[in-house]
């Protein structure tokens, strides 16, 4: 692809480094860009610094918030006796859109997946046991999507969590083997979230 402009082609180069956008559609929003108002361009810029610069994870859940600790752990009127356990802030909102789950969350911050070198120690598990082992936690919730990925790293927690004779549950299979969670419509997903399992009968 040849550029008339460096300037061009270094916005270009930025822009197609995000997921699922080539060069083609990069370029096609950056002269988008060019043609909108010079105000809103600034706009867009200074919303995007500001978010890598003052965004925070909850200091409780890791969910991402602009305080140390998100709304949700702050409202006193969610349960803290069940943790519900997802990989992502994606999933929080997929779920929170349903109006079905009033408990508390848990970001693992992605799967264990050894092809992509992600392994238990990269991810959040160890301040979820911390909760449990408080002893004010009565249930597990585990609302990872149903790959292998995510079915490998539920029964890794779960195994963590034998010792402490909690209870722990899985979403309802309504979310199709092999779906991640984020793509689930709101009835589907309200409802696994009200129809959970034990999990030690998912698998």
């Amino acid at each position: 692809m040849n550029f008339s402009s460096k300037l061009l082609e270094n916005a270009v180069n930025e822009v197609s480094q995000l997921p699922g956008i080539g060069k083609r559609t990069a370029l096609r929003l950056v002269l988008h860009l060019l043609k909108q108002p010079t105000s809103h361009t600034h706009q867009l810029s200074t919303a995007l610094t500001s978010l890598v610069d003052n965004i925070k994870l909850c200091k409780k859940c890791h969910n991402i918030s602009d305080v140390d600790v998100c709304e949700i752990c702050a409202n006193p009127s969610r349960n803290t006796e069940i943790i519900c356990v997802v990989e992502d802030v994606r999933d929080v909102m997929a779920i929170e859109n349903t109006s079905q789950f009033k408990g508390l969350y848990h970001v693992l911050g992605g799967k264990i997946s050894p092809i992509e070198g992600i392994g238990p120690h990269n991810l959040s598990i160890d301040s979820l046991i911390g909760k449990v082992e408080s002893g004010n936690v009565k249930e597990i919730i585990f609302a990872l999507s149903s790959t292998i990925e995510g079915d490998t790293t539920n029964f890794y927690i779960f195994k963590q969590l034998e010792k402490f004779k909690i209870k722990t549950s899985t979403i309802a299979r309504g979310i199709a083997v092999g779906d991640e969670l984020e793509y689930a419509d709101e009835i589907t997903l309200g409802r696994s979230i009200i129809h959970r399992i034990p999990f030690e009968k998912s698998f």
